[in-house]
């Protein structure tokens, strides 16, 4: 029994994981990992697979799968939204990248035909590539990410075009205009078919199936629906890979996209892999070796073009030089479709065995170091904001108006744009709590600001931005960034603008916390978590576990978690209160038949009885200092009481109606 195909994945999961250990330890992307276990694998250096077809069609479902899997996480409202950045963005790009490459490669010698094909091959950056390392930065919904999934969903809707005129530069053409009308009709029919489905029938279906609660019917109904779309556009004539974006379209807008999504991510993450090994099997080094010069210069050539393309393309959108940078270094790199491209130029004579030997060689090591590009990126335009630039390129060709911000004093600083601290900015405002959020998304700045919101526009890394939200008046400061770096960096200038102010963090994980206290935050909430306490704290009261002793146990979780060094020292760490470790101050309500309702102080001895200390009294308009024994407490009373989380928690029980 001849058992090929299994021997060649044991390969590729054997050196892959070699290869991917050392690079984890070196601190190099994953992409570049599989792409160097290709070319070590390949037919072209160790000979170890030679069978590439096997790997291609490996390929091929990493492809689709991964594309499914972003249109699970966009949406066909959102895409609509961006529908300028599709068409005006993505044509731009798109146009001007192959003229400016079709003339460079009349430079190469190459004839009109070769230079106008090699020109539509260079305009296409890599999907599969770019999108994974957004998505892995959890940055495609981010102004830039927008943007460049824009103009990469362009190009995969000309992707169609291309593969149609491909035959006709290359001189078989039948019936082009018969062909364009059937095309148009193709695209219309699918067009018609994702709107029904992700309106109508699709969340219906899910419904059904999820209502069975077969956890391995689900998983096998969606890669049903994936698998079948994607099926259908190919046997249109588009791309299996946009069938499959346009499938997640269609459960995008579901209930059930979340849960779909969760069952796809393990397949999709294991046959991507096999898609950037099959990228470096094409990869000749002898030719490489033997061109050196040459291939060295046409990358920097194609990486330089693309770069200034891309980032002119983002400028003509309006956006800022932090995101002029981002999108030019994130579609530096030649794409994943032109491999399929180039092979049919081979095959109709556009270009020759040299020139395709040339392109496979650029577009590979292109797609290699456009991970690094893209690392940079956030670097580099911290770098270029601090020039001395003028003003329409630094704030972009459409600026949001200047806010004008009140002065405020103990308000409330909101920074960031993920849905948290959007739905605190709601809550604060119908509390009438006075507050200020930055955003550094446009979109969102100006929807907010139709609203009537107090929100500053600007990248919160930057000392103006924060002086403007009164950030040395600030009481309270909300830091929630997806980007740890980004959150450490606004955390440290916030904490010098301001010695005082509480400062809250949101942050992925718990190892970050420590780095994120040494640069002054007074409390770090990490997502993983509080997640896993929030889930403990529900199965306690399954348990039938008094509340207050929930709140014990919650309290001292977080104190042994969060209040200790991670270094496998027992060392407390800089808490709350800068010289009171583990400390908290937290405001109680005292409600109506509370039992310290009229009662002194003295005669509640909450510091004898429960360890915590009466700070300060709320009563109307009224703030009571450093409040004495003989001070009565009464109903609607805020006290401040100062305390461990645990000994609070004791005492929260006295300020409520007594059960019973």
């Amino acid at each position: 029994m001849e058992f090929s195909i299994l021997k060649d994945i044991l390969i590729i999961f054997a050196l892959s994981t070699i290869v991917n250990y050392i690079f984890t330890k070196i601190k190099v992307p994953t992409i570049v990992g599989y792409l160097i276990t290709g070319v070590l694998a390949g037919p072209h250096l160790g000979g170890v697979i030679t069978n590439i077809e096997n790997i291609d069609v490996l390929a091929e479902i990493g492809i689709v799968l991964l594309l499914f899997t972003i249109g699970l996480e966009f949406s066909l409202k959102h895409l609509i939204k961006i529908r300028v950045l599709v068409f005006w963005g993505g044509f731009l790009q798109f146009s001007l990248t192959t003229l400016i490459v079709m003339g460079v490669a009349r430079a190469y010698d190459l004839d009109l035909k070769g230079s106008f094909f090699v020109g539509f091959l260079t305009a296409l950056s890599s999907t599969a590539v770019v999108l994974k390392i957004l998505q892995d930065r959890s940055e495609i919904t981010s102004n830039y990410g927008r943007t460049v999934m824009g103009i990469l969903i362009f190009q995969d809707l000309i992707l169609v075009p291309l593969l149609l005129f491909t035959p006709i530069i290359g001189g078989e053409s039948g019936n082009i205009f018969r062909e364009i009308l059937m095309m148009g009709l193709k695209s219309a029919v699918i067009l018609l078919f994702v709107l029904f489905g992700n309106k109508w029938f699709m969340n219906r279906l899910l419904h059904a199936i999820a209502m069975t609660k077969n956890q391995e019917l689900f998983l096998m109904s969606i890669l049903l629906i994936c698998l079948s779309v994607a099926f259908l556009t190919a046997e249109l004539g588009m791309s299996l890979a946009f069938g499959a974006f346009l499938a997640g379209l269609m459960i995008s807008e579901s209930e059930y996209s979340h849960q779909a999504f969760s069952h796809i991510i393990p397949f999709k993450d294991t046959f991507t892999s096999f898609f950037f090994v099959s990228i470096g099997m094409l990869l000749d080094l002898q030719f490489v070796m033997d061109n050196l010069y040459t291939v060295l210069l046409t990358v920097i050539m194609v990486v330089v073009i693309k770069i200034i393309i891309a980032s002119g393309t983002a400028f003509m959108l309006g956006h800022t030089i932090r995101g002029v940078i981002l999108v030019g270094l994130s579609l530096a790199q030649v794409g994943e479709f032109s491999f399929i491209l180039v092979k049919m130029g081979q095959n109709y004579h556009l270009i020759s065995d040299y020139y395709y030997q040339l392109f496979l060689a650029v577009a590979v090591i292109t797609m290699s170091i456009s991970p690094f590009l893209i690392m940079v990126s956030k670097p580099l335009s911290n770098a270029v904001i601090k020039l001395p630039l003028p003003p329409k390129i630094v704030e972009g060709l459409f600026p949001l108006r200047q806010m004008e911000v009140p002065t405020l004093k103990n308000h409330l600083v909101l920074i960031g744009k993920d849905p948290r601290v959007l739905s605190m900015s709601i809550m604060a405002r119908h509390l009438k709590i006075p507050y200020i959020s930055i955003v550094f998304d446009p979109a969102i700045v100006k929807a907010r600001q139709k609203k009537g919101e107090t929100v500053i526009y600007g990248d919160a890394q930057n000392t103006p931005i924060l002086e403007k939200a009164h950030i040395k008046t600030a009481s309270v400061i909300v830091v929630s960034i997806g980007d740890v770096v980004t959150a450490m960096s606004v955390t440290e200038k916030v904490r010098l603008l301001n010695k005082h102010a509480s400062i809250i963090v949101r942050t992925r994980q718990i190892d970050d916390a420590e780095d994120l206290y040494k640069l002054g935050a007074t409390q770090v909430i990490p997502e993983e978590f509080e997640t896993a306490i929030e889930m403990f704290e529900r199965v306690l009261n399954k348990f039938l576990m008094p509340h207050d002793q929930i709140e014990v146990i919650i309290g001292n979780i977080r104190k042994n978690n969060y209040g200790l060094v991670r270094d496998g020292k027992k060392r407390w760490r800089k808490s709350i209160l800068s010289h009171l470790p583990n400390l908290e101050i937290s405001a109680l309500k005292v409600e109506e038949e509370s039992p310290v309702a009229g009662h002194s102080l003295a005669q509640l001895a909450f510091r004898s009885t429960f360890g915590v200390t009466v700070v300060a009294i709320k009563r109307a308009e009224e703030l009571i200092d450093h409040p004495g024994p003989n001070t009565s407490l009464y109903k609607n009373d805020i006290v401040y009481v100062l305390g461990r989380q645990e000994q609070i928690a004791h005492a929260v029980n006295l300020f409520g109606k007594q059960k019973g």
